[in-house]
């Protein structure tokens, strides 16, 4: 393994110190309740790690699309009584993510105690990499931690500005994900496999630049997937489509050529919740108006894994 180049909890005596930990915590809730707790027990090893070292904890994430104000379908009281339930000690969640109730609550934490904010997403300063917003949350602890790599890409104030302006750790999760990219974009084993998902192309434009010289083949699913066939010309319906980023998607698939690989069907759906009707359609048809993709669809699911099949003593990197 390759040594790390930044500071991680290895550096960090957290005994008596408030910690400010950005966790990814963006789970799907279903009736105020936590659906899939993968996200929770990743952050698990970091948590309880600085727990038993003696610190408090001040987690922070946002959870959803809120737009930049209160959403009572995002509030994180569901995740924090689930996140109690995986610590096995009570987890405070704050109706609220800065301001003076939240510093008084923040300052009466004794080691062992753990409070959750509130989404971080239900203002504008967030997403801003606001300065005013950075300062109020960095008056909240001594220290801060960031393992929360799925959102690491982001220019966000829970991810950029706070570190700037208390002394900053990676978690135990965010450290082998780094080092893991690291030697991957360093020294990868033969062939580089990427597997890439995740909403949007926009916020990962430069990661794609990076990886396509040094990828062997990079297999596109998720959301962004509907950009790319969407800039070549497919129907999408009513799939999510960065409309502004279909320039950037013909320009990234022309640089990949033929190693950028994208899905050949889908299973679609008339709307977006459970009890939606579904069918499997070829992306050569197209999605019809009416209709979103919402995953890969079976054929795609065969290649994708005859395609990794053959590679299977290369590395795969997945990216969030």
């Amino acid at each position: 393994m390759s040594t790390p180049t930044f500071n991680t909890l290895d550096q960090l005596d957290p005994r008596g110190k408030r910690v400010l930990v950005r966790v990814d915590f963006n789970v799907p809730l279903r009736d105020g309740r936590v659906t899939d707790d993968t996200r929770l027990r990743a952050a698990l090893p970091t948590l309880t790690e600085l727990l038993d070292k003696g610190a408090a904890l001040v987690l922070m994430s946002h959870l959803g699309r809120p737009k930049d104000a209160p959403d009572p379908a995002y509030r994180m009281r569901p995740v924090g009584e689930a996140l109690g339930a995986l610590l096995g000690r009570p987890v405070r969640t704050l109706d609220e993510t800065v301001g003076p109730a939240v510093e008084a609550a923040c300052a009466a934490l004794a080691p062992g105690q753990v409070l959750l904010l509130e989404n971080l997403r239900f203002g504008p300063g967030e997403k801003n990499n606001d300065a005013h917003f950075a300062d109020q949350l960095a008056r909240l602890a001594d220290v801060y931690v960031n393992d929360a790599f799925g959102t690491a890409h982001r220019a966000a104030a829970s991810v950029v500005a706070v570190a700037e302006r208390l002394p900053a750790y990676a978690g135990r999760l965010m450290a082998r994900e780094l080092t893991v990219l690291g030697e991957a974009l360093s020294a990868p084993r033969r062939p580089f496999v990427v597997i890439m998902g995740g909403a949007k192309i926009g916020d990962k434009i430069a990661v794609i630049d990076a990886l396509i010289p040094r990828a062997d083949l990079i297999l596109v699913g998720g959301g962004m997937a509907n950009t790319f066939l969407a800039a070549g010309g497919a129907a999408m319906g009513d799939s999510l489509v960065e409309t502004e980023r279909l320039e950037d998607a013909r320009r990234l698939a022309a640089a990949a050529g033929a190693k950028l690989v994208v899905p050949t069907d889908f299973v679609a759906a008339d709307a977006f919740d459970v009890a939606a009707r579904t069918q499997v359609l070829p992306a050569a048809g197209g999605i019809p108006a009416g209709w979103r993709a919402l995953d890969i669809g079976p054929a795609t699911v065969a290649d994708f894994s005859a395609r990794l099949a053959s590679t299977s003593d290369g590395d795969a990197y997945i990216a969030i």
